[in-house]
């Protein structure tokens, strides 16, 4: 029972990894990155559909992104949906291909994007304490409910807390990087 637990916790601690990588993926740095379009939606056909779902994505060289939309009848859709979207970039539409020029950040708006990614860094934290939390929890339930001693959920809560620290080490590992890639000029 104590087993299961820690593998629960540690599985939603590695989510909880993954998805700070995820966001952090989302995020514009001034380089081009296909993951910037996941959250952009179109209606394609009356559904709700990701850009990166219905054209292929090209980064030709750093600071560009090139759509193609396999059905050209969208192609004015998608640059509606980019414009719409919190990118902040005017795409240019060119004969059924939309390029999006990425200018690299300002000094300013680097710092902005740096605040951001250290609050979803935070956040990450707290969902990593929380699963702590919860963890210890369940085995305190265990204590009082099952016949577990107090020496075996000791040792399974010292367990918990050493994942949870090196989670909270790879939240920071990660947000470093991303703050370096951020701040490059």
């Amino acid at each position: 029972m104590i087993d299961e637990i820690i593998k629960a916790t540690t599985e939603k601690m590695d989510k909880t990894i993954v998805n700070l990588s995820n966001e952090f993926a989302t995020i514009r740095t001034g380089r081009a990155s296909a993951a910037m379009l996941e959250r952009i939606y179109v209606n394609y056909y009356g559904t709700q559909t990701p850009i990166t779902q219905i054209a292929s994505v090209k980064t030709p060289e750093a600071h560009l992104l090139v759509i193609e939309p396999w059905d050209k009848q969208i192609v004015n859709d998608v640059a509606k949906a980019i414009q719409a979207s919190d990118l902040g970039i005017n795409p240019s539409n060119d004969s059924g291909v939309i390029r999006l020029p990425f200018p690299p950040p300002t000094e300013e708006r680097r710092k902005e994007l740096v605040k951001q990614c250290r609050h979803i860094g935070e956040e990450a934290k707290i969902a990593i304490r929380n699963e702590r939390r919860d963890a210890n929890s369940k085995l305190d339930r265990l204590i009082k409910e099952e016949d577990f001693s107090k020496d075996e959920v000791h040792r399974a809560e010292d367990k918990i807390q050493k994942l949870t620290d090196k989670h909270i080490e790879e939240v920071d590992e990660v947000l470093k990087r991303k703050e370096a890639e951020v701040m490059e000029v």
